[in-house]
């Protein structure tokens, strides 16, 4: 199995900055992407960012220019930098991790972590 948690959530004020983890831990095999995405209160799922195992990035337009995705060659972690943090970007984030995993028969799956808030407001 794949355990996914993410951390560096908080509170802060309109332009400020987070730096929100992904860690991914298991017998995992490799990590082909890692993806973040973000709920606010009754609203739908909303994808954020996302990075390939090429290193290839994709960002919704609401984002692109303050934030930045990031996973280190061969690790099991990512980032997400956030900064110039407006209200609207007030949500909980989670992060999903697809990858494939080490011994046996081939599988592959995608996992999600339980989610860290994000608050932005003076």
């Amino acid at each position: 199995q794949m355990q996914v948690v993410e951390t560096g959530g908080g509170l802060v004020q309109p332009g400020g900055s987070l730096l929100l983890s992904c860690v991914a831990s298991g017998n995992i095999f490799t990590i082909y992407s890692m993806g973040w995405y973000r709920q606010d209160s009754g609203k739908q799922l909303e994808f954020v960012a996302a990075i390939n195992d090429d290193g290839s990035t994709t960002y919704v337009d609401s984002v692109k220019g303050r934030f930045t995705i990031s996973r280190p060659h061969a690790t099991t972690t990512g980032y997400l930098q956030m900064t110039n943090l407006k209200p609207e970007d007030t949500a909980v984030y989670f992060c999903n991790v697809d990858g494939a995993l080490a011994g046996g028969a081939y599988r592959r799956l995608s996992s999600w972590g339980q989610g860290t808030q994000v608050t932005v407001s003076s």
